[in-house]
């Protein structure tokens, strides 16, 4: 593909490693945990797109709107010759931007980042269909944890839609923060989705649809470790659960052993014993404040700039500037 340049930083071997130590800790620990990357095969990706158009879940549909009504005012304030998006996937929000930033005539490369290769690949591929003349210099790295060797360029304008930092606890986003801003200059600029917080009368909901996609989705992680590390969950045996916490503002999903069981992983060399009623954690998914958005910022070295939000006040994305 002309104007396509791919950098992969992760190590051979760097997920499955990655999947191990997840699964050996998260399966070993009181309550159990698994952390919601493992989710996105190609089944979960599929089952997380159609999720994005159920009716209940609104993120989504909401961060597009801002995107739409406030892109133009991104590109002018930003001037930004580089767009960074952290786990890109498909980059199809990411259109609003492109577009406005290229009308701008400042934009001069795009920087998809994202762990899956075939992810970023893709989205390279369909973006220089659209924007033939627009170098796309494609990224396969941990955003967690590699930040600081994405290519250079200034301006440069970060994304992180979605709420995906939500998936992030307290601690970790406050790591992640600090570390996306080390790989800046001051100038340089972070567009940050958050969801908000909300009646868990919405915020449930959009986690427990009534059509049970997002059920097949918390289960998918059971086939994920099933198939690549030897293991024998039967998902059948397992509800999907989702809970508002109100202390710490985020919504959990789990997922419920519904008998006594016991579960071998043969890859780890690991037995696991589940209780009837049992419950393991599978994603939390923070949902913000301004004033808690503004606080993680200022201590990252960011100043926030523009705090936009839907029509309904349920997402909001923010314009913060590394100073």
């Amino acid at each position: 593909m002309s104007g396509f340049h791919l950098d992969n930083h992760l190590p051979a071997g760097y997920l499955a490693e990655a999947l191990r130590a997840d699964v050996q800790e998260g399966l070993t620990s009181t309550p159990k945990t698994l952390p919601p990357k493992w989710f996105y095969d190609e089944v979960g990706g599929q089952l997380f797109e159609e999720i994005t158009r159920l009716a209940e879940y609104y993120p989504t549909r909401a961060e597009r709107e801002i995107l739409a009504a406030r892109s133009a005012e991104i590109a002018e304030r930003t001037r930004a010759a580089v767009l960074v998006e952290l786990g890109a996937g498909s980059a199809e929000k990411t259109r609003l931007l492109l577009t406005a930033l290229r009308r701008s005539g400042t934009l001069a490369r795009y920087v998809p980042v994202d762990v899956n290769a075939a992810a970023v690949t893709e989205a390279a591929q369909a973006l220089g269909a659209e924007y033939p003349d627009l170098p796309v210099h494609g990224v396969v790295a941990d955003f967690e944890t590699q930040l600081g060797l994405l290519p250079a360029g200034h301006p440069r304008l970060t994304a992180f839609l979605g709420g995906t930092i939500g998936n992030l606890e307290p601690r970790a986003r406050g790591r992640f923060l600090a570390e996306a801003r080390g790989g800046m200059q001051p100038g340089d600029w972070l567009l940050l989705g958050t969801d908000l917080v909300k009646s868990p009368d919405v915020l449930v909901p959009a986690y427990d649809d009534s059509a049970g996609v997002t059920a097949r989705f918390n289960r998918n992680v059971l086939h994920v470790i099933n198939r690549e590390l030897k293991a024998d969950f039967d998902p059948d045996t397992f509800e999907h659960v989702a809970v508002w916490d109100p202390d710490n503002e985020w919504v959990e999903m789990r997922l419920r052993s519904t008998v006594d069981q016991q579960v071998r992983v043969e890859e780890l060399d690991l037995t696991v014993n589940f209780g009837a009623g049992e419950e393991m954690r599978t994603e939390v998914s923070s949902k913000f404040r301004r004033e808690r958005v503004e606080a993680e910022l200022t201590r990252a070295g960011f100043a926030l700039r523009e705090w936009w939000t839907d029509s309904g006040a349920r997402f909001a994305l923010s314009l913060a500037e590394a100073h």
